[in-house]
């Protein structure tokens, strides 16, 4: 009984409870937050976060963490944000909604149609009457009517299948519920062990759609700038880093991230991780012309 009687009361527990929430809030609200995915263009950000490589004495950095790209940018035009990993087509048509963005860096993420092994399906020519999996209004859609529209075949033959996971949607193949899709790393690598054709590289196409954006409106001020600094000499040094050590090294901190197995990522294709890169204007006018047709 006396034990009890010196403790804190329900109420007091509830007024504590409420404050240290409040605190939390407010802690979270003056933080940089950065949208990222379970994909390999957020490597550098993981590396720089599990590394330490963000001066935490100059800026509170914060990881929110997406399954799907849809949701990640959702987040950040509601202002959960401040910046987010996405692809030039997603940030274009922000921008047409009226979401003012500023491009901090392209990332090295490039995109790969895949085709079920089981569908027999070896040639882009063999997807009519097919269904490819995709997101609306992204790099993957751009690029499965690009596939489409350079063997001349039908749109309306080709049947896209919004699926925004794209956990999910490397599984919708390995179960042989899909025909086709588009796949970024490290989820094609795992498709390819599976023995799934590759029917278009958007790296031979030369088309470079991986983005981090960031929100105008919510970078303004001294100490947004300020932590802003901080990321792109994090973002730098864990760029350097991985190209100096090779993926392997970082074997798990891509198996956390990315929920991958040791064997697609010692299976992984060597790939550059770019220092802070303004996107080339010709993916940004590829993206302007594809959204204008829709």
């Amino acid at each position: 009984m006396f034990m009890i009687s010196c403790g804190p009361s329900y109420d007091e527990q509830k007024r504590i409870s409420r404050a240290e929430q409040a605190k939390r809030q407010k802690e979270d609200s003056l933080a940089l937050k950065i949208g990222v995915l379970p994909t390999l263009d957020c490597l550098p950000i993981y590396v720089a976060k599990e590394y330490a490589l963000f001066d935490t004495a100059k800026a509170d950095i914060r990881l929110k963490y997406f399954k799907k790209q849809i949701d990640c940018d959702e987040a950040l035009k509601k202002g959960r944000l401040e910046g987010a990993v996405t692809d030039i087509v997603r940030a274009e048509r922000m921008k047409d909604k009226g979401i003012a963005l500023d491009y901090l860096t392209a990332t090295n993420a490039y995109w790969q149609l895949i085709s079920n092994r089981k569908a027999r399906i070896k040639t882009l020519k063999q997807l009519d009457d097919k269904m490819v999996a995709m997101t609306r209004f992204s790099a993957t859609a751009l690029l499965a009517d690009y596939a489409v529209d350079s063997v001349k075949l039908k749109n309306e033959n080709v049947f896209r299948i919004q699926i925004n996971d794209v956990t999910l949607r490397l599984q919708m193949l390995l179960n042989n519920e899909m025909d086709a899709l588009l796949l970024t790393e490290p989820q094609a690598t795992t498709a390819r062990l599976y023995k799934n054709p590759v029917l278009m590289d958007s790296n031979k196409k030369d088309m470079y759609f991986g983005l981090i954006a960031f929100k105008t409106n919510s970078m303004k001020d001294n100490r947004r700038k300020q932590q802003l600094e901080v990321f792109a000499k994090g973002y730098n040094s864990a760029c350097d880093s991985i190209n100096k050590h090779g993926l392997k090294h970082y074997a798990n901190i891509i198996s956390k991230y990315c929920n991958t197995d040791e064997k697609t990522i010692n299976a992984l294709p060597k790939i550059k991780f770019k220092r802070i890169i303004s996107p080339r204007q010709k993916d940004i006018d590829t993206a302007r012309k594809w959204l204008g047709k829709q």
